[in-house]
């Protein structure tokens, strides 16, 4: 059963398809990735879904589609645990038969009551001497060594060592006889001949399990190489937490539907941990191959800044050519729904699509500069109005003098139009920019937009004449 072969740099991503795929495993998927592409190895999917009661089935075909979004492509799999039991079953029955395991029939509340007042919590061995058979209802332990320590050969940390002592007989296979993911892994790892196994630093605690299974199946069921492992650093926020979906935004569902773009998340994550020799910050897929190195990565925890992150979203969607940055609009609207995709095949988009393009800085910021012009139901925000209109007291007869200049305006052109709020700006002695924002309001209904005079040419004049005289009814008739 056993899948490639030797002298081959042989890696894997192993999520479960138990909710979001977090951005610590899109990183680090990236970086096995990285590794494999630039050695001209393999890198392998593997779903570990052994966890029946928290899989969930629609999961896996979004941990698939998150990694093509990244461009993370694979060259075996996808492989799926539940799908492997056998294998699982061959390897439980190699270490049943050479005693690194026993059965344990101990409940956890048995368990608990036993060791309560231990001064080293876990599991006492407790079943180890009894000889129990294996059958319905036990679990089966591995026989973790009394004395010694296992060592972990990390790249990022350097030799991490565990004293067996501190590491209790842990479980292996549920009473059911489904295997856990701890021996699972090992299993895997084994038959796919895996050469470097790249995850968070949180799993580290569980890396001597996985060396002591490995190294027992080498005595027991033939030797193969254990991998090289290599402890990312930890993704944190603004407090320097740990970042964790209750406080913080870590799924790439989210990112990809607010409208980041792939090349921008994958340019990003690469940094959390990670830089380039020469300091760079912006490179293609083609060029972090090329220079990324695991020797490179540091073991700091990684500080994941969504306002950086928005900064280099902003710069790839400026580098786009306009008519990549409408299909990019088009195909997140197709796929998220967040805009009215016929938007953005009207004459209208043609003009503006170079002055939304500068400012937005994700594609679902689009409809929020374009809404004026294409929103049946426009309306003005309440808190722009009483901000910029109803608290300004020279506003209403800004208003009532701009619609006389703009109502008699031979030609509704950008130029004219700022010429005509210039001179209505010097009667009232205000810089254009103080002067134009009631009319900005009332006609585009925020106090931020694209540039004012393009987008009244845009708008037309008979619905920017309509939309002042709402203004000034709602301010009680406008001007005295």
């Amino acid at each position: 059963m056993t899948i490639g072969g030797e002298g081959t740099v042989r890696v894997r991503i192993a999520p479960s398809p138990t909710g979001y795929f977090h951005v610590g495993t899109a990183r680090t998927a990236l970086y096995n990735w990285c590794l494999a592409r630039a050695a001209g190895g393999a890198f392998i999917v593997r779903i570990e879904d052994t966890d029946r009661e928290r899989h969930q089935e629609e999961q896996y075909e979004g941990i698939l589609s998150a990694l093509r979004w990244l461009g993370i492509d694979w060259d075996d799999g996808p492989y799926r645990q539940s799908e492997r039991s056998a294998l699982y079953d061959i390897v439980l029955d190699a270490l049943w038969d050479a005693s690194h395991l026993y059965a344990c029939d101990c409940s956890r509340e048995a368990v608990v009551a036993r060791t309560k007042g231990n001064a080293t919590p876990g599991y006492d061995g407790y079943c180890r001497a009894r000889g129990l058979e294996r059958g319905p209802g036990r679990a089966l332990r591995f026989r973790v060594p009394d004395d010694g320590v296992t060592v972990v050969h990390d790249l990022i940390r350097g030799d991490v060592e565990f004293a067996n002592r501190t590491i209790e007989d842990f479980v292996v296979a549920k009473s059911n006889g489904d295997a856990l993911f701890v021996l699972a892994v090992v299993a895997d790892d084994r038959d796919m001949r895996i050469t470097h196994v790249l995850r968070a630093e949180e799993h580290l605690p569980t890396t001597p399990k996985a060396v002591l299974i490995w190294e027992a199946l080498n005595e027991t069921a033939g030797r193969v190489p254990l991998p090289a492992f290599a402890h990312l650093p930890l993704l944190v926020n603004a407090k320097r937490q740990k970042i964790s979906k209750r406080r913080d935004r870590v799924a790439i569902e989210d990112y990809r539907a607010q409208g980041f773009l792939p090349e921008a998340m994958a340019n990003y994550l690469a940094l959390l941990g990670w830089s380039f020799p020469d300091g760079r910050e912006f490179f293609t897929p083609a060029d972090l191959v090329e220079a990324f190195r695991l020797e490179d990565v540091n073991h700091s925890p990684a500080f994941f800044d969504e306002q950086k992150l928005l900064h280099f979203n902003g710069v790839y969607i400026r580098a786009l050519p306009l008519e990549e940055f409408t299909a990019r609009c088009r195909h997140w609207a197709q796929e998220t729904g967040g805009l009215d995709v016929s938007v953005l095949s009207s004459p209208e988009w043609g003009v503006l699509a170079p002055l939304v393009q500068e400012r937005v800085g994700v594609l679902g910021d689009v409809g929020g500069y374009v809404g004026f012009l294409f929103d049946e139901t426009f309306a003005v925000e309440d808190e722009s109005f009483e901000k910029a209109v109803r608290r300004d007291e020279e506003a209403p007869a800004i208003l009532f003098e701009v619609r006389e200049r703009f109502g008699g305006a031979a030609s509704f052109e950008a130029a004219g139009l700022k010429q005509a709020l210039e001179e209505v700006a010097e009667l009232h002695q205000r810089r254009l920019g103080k002067a134009q924002a009631p009319v900005r309001v009332a006609t585009l209904g925020r106090t931020v937009g694209l540039p004012l005079f393009e987008s009244l040419e845009v708008l037309g004049q008979a619905r920017v004449l309509d939309r002042i005289d709402r203004a000034l009814e709602r301010l009680g008739g406008g001007a005295d």
